[in-house]
């Protein structure tokens, strides 16, 4: 059964005008062309069972083969592991080791390669970062990608989106920016006008990136009790073309739409950065621009494990952590040698999301249960598309990094070369995302690549209808806990208590990763992970 939303995979075959064959990872030529009739359709990094041992462990383990120490011991070598991991090294601790389940790091940020172009396997892109972002930007500093020039901090070019950024399809055509165009009079454009007046009042009580650097008031409370839809409901703001733009910014940023995620999230987004502007009221401003690369951020993650070698142990499955008066054990099991390992730690940080770390915990403290029971999580599904050629243009703008069809439950692909230097066109690799609800986390990870592959391409198809003609080879990634959604009350609950003390914690166990900020953005997971070192 092909995932809901979807098309068959026969119909789109035969929307290319492609015979129909058995996809079972290799392609099949089509006779007399050397061209492949179906292309390759697979799951990348597919397997959960290292990830469900956890869940499936039983309540006695083998005795460890292997003893190990660490002053520092992380758990998980996503963002914010590597960077609590940064954080002890330059704070003088030597001897900090990183236990990371997957065969490489970086989480949700790592990166893929196909037919030999980079590629991302998550998150893509990293906006300039805002005054309160303070430890990352001396990362991007130190990377040299940010520089004081003229007593202003003036960004490398060379690793900002190149121009043409974004482009909407809509009404038949390609048109710039993703803000729908709307006419000068009409109702649509006062709409916009009205909801950027609101964002104006929003940043005069106060937000900020990571926000847990913003001030919480009882204004704060109000918007985060409502979902955005209600809110925007309640303020008159029932546009069609707006509501689908805001809608498409919180299932970017959040992995949850309108009805989702709180008004407090909704206003973030915006208030928090570069506000909102009506169509012609203002220039896009430079804070708007984004740092990306073909890989996606894991470019940022290769500079954040350089440091690392010798430190680093992937593919270990953590199972238990144990504090002590003395210390803390941790127990993993190391999925290539096939055998259980003992860690001893003076400290630990547990970087990884809130209920993992509700099960590894051996006596979990009240506010981390708490947390876990309050936080839910949408699944991601990413495409990389190999193409032999770029797809037919349709009018209007010019091919952009990022491609949105307007009016799509997806959200849109980016072209992995555009940020190449080449001089002509030629094969290339788009990356199609798409986030879904916490329902669809079963059928997502007990699917077939082929029906998965027909929901990710269903919507390009219906832009480029020669996408079938051009495509080469489908590797998906599916993300189960992709991101934690910052719903209604995850904030201003009692529960939400639970997140503040986590963050706040300073014992032997601390606790460092996105879902302590209510939502999966790098700033907070950065700056949460640097803070486990302070103190």
């Amino acid at each position: 059964m092909p995932p809901r939303g979807g098309i068959g995979r026969r119909q789109w075959l035969q929307a290319g005008g492609l015979a129909i064959a058995g996809c079972t990872g290799e392609s099949v030529p089509t006779a007399g062309t050397g061209l492949p009739a179906t292309p390759v359709m697979r799951w990348v990094d597919a397997e959960h069972g290292p990830g469900h041992r956890l869940r499936h462990k039983s309540g006695s383990l083998p005795p460890a083969a292997v003893q190990r120490r660490a002053t520092v011991l992380v758990v998980g070598a996503g963002v914010a592991g590597l960077a609590a991991a940064r954080a002890f090294a330059r704070a003088g601790v030597d001897d900090v080791q990183l236990l990371e389940l997957a065969a490489q790091p970086g989480g949700q940020s790592r990166g893929h390669e196909l037919a030999g172009m980079p590629c991302p396997l998550g998150a893509h892109y990293l906006p300039l970062p805002g005054p309160a972002a303070r430890e990352v930007s001396a990362f991007l500093h130190e990377l040299g990608l940010l520089r004081h020039e003229l007593g202003r901090t003036v960004a490398d070019e060379r690793h900002l989106c190149h121009s043409p950024q974004e482009r909407l399809f809509i009404d038949g055509a390609w048109a710039e920016s993703l803000l729908p165009p709307a006419d000068p009079a009409s109702r649509t454009q006062a709409q916009y006008r009205a909801f950027a007046a609101q964002v104006r009042k929003a940043q005069a009580l106060g937000f900020a990136l990571p926000s847990t650097r913003a001030p919480w008031t009882p204004a704060h409370a109000a918007l985060d009790r409502l979902s955005f839809s209600d809110w925007l409901a309640h303020e008159g703001l029932d546009d069609e073309r707006l509501r689908w733009f805001l809608d498409y910014c919180c299932r970017d940023d959040y992995g949850a739409g309108l009805q989702q995620v709180s008004a407090w999230a909704g206003l973030h987004y915006f208030a928090s950065r570069h506000g909102f502007a009506a169509p012609g009221e203002r220039e896009v401003e430079a804070s708007a621009a984004v740092f990306t690369w073909p890989e996606g951020n894991a470019w940022l993650v290769r500079h954040l494990v350089m440091p690392l070698a010798g430190r680093l142990h992937t593919g270990r499955a953590v199972l238990q952590v144990d504090e002590g008066r003395h210390g803390v054990q941790v127990l993993a099991w190391d999925e290539q040698a096939g055998q259980l390992e003992s860690w001893r730690a003076g400290r630990v940080v547990l970087a990884v999301p809130v209920f993992v770390a509700a099960r590894l915990l051996a006596r979990p403290p009240a506010a981390l249960s708490a947390a876990a029971a309050t936080l839910r999580y949408a699944p991601w599904l990413v495409a990389n598309l190999q193409l032999d050629q770029p797809l037919l243009e349709r009018p209007g703008a010019s091919p952009s990094w990022d491609n949105v069809p307007y009016g799509g439950t997806a959200l849109g692909w980016v072209d992995a070369m555009h940020q190449t230097l080449r001089h002509r066109s030629g094969p290339t690799v788009l990356t199609a995302y798409r986030s879904l609800l916490p329902g669809d986390r079963a059928a997502l990870l007990q699917g077939r690549a082929e029906d998965w592959a027909a929901a990710a391409l269903a919507e390009i198809i219906a832009v480029h209808p020669d996408l079938p003609r051009r495509l080469r080879q489908v590797d998906l990634m599916r993300w189960g806990h992709a991101m934690a959604i910052p719903a209604p009350g995850v904030r201003s609950s009692v529960q939400a208590g639970a997140l503040a003390a986590l963050r706040q914690a300073r014992g032997r166990v601390r606790f460092a990763h996105g879902d302590l900020s209510g939502s999966s953005v790098f700033e907070e997971a950065f700056t949460l992970g640097h803070g486990v070192a302070q103190g």
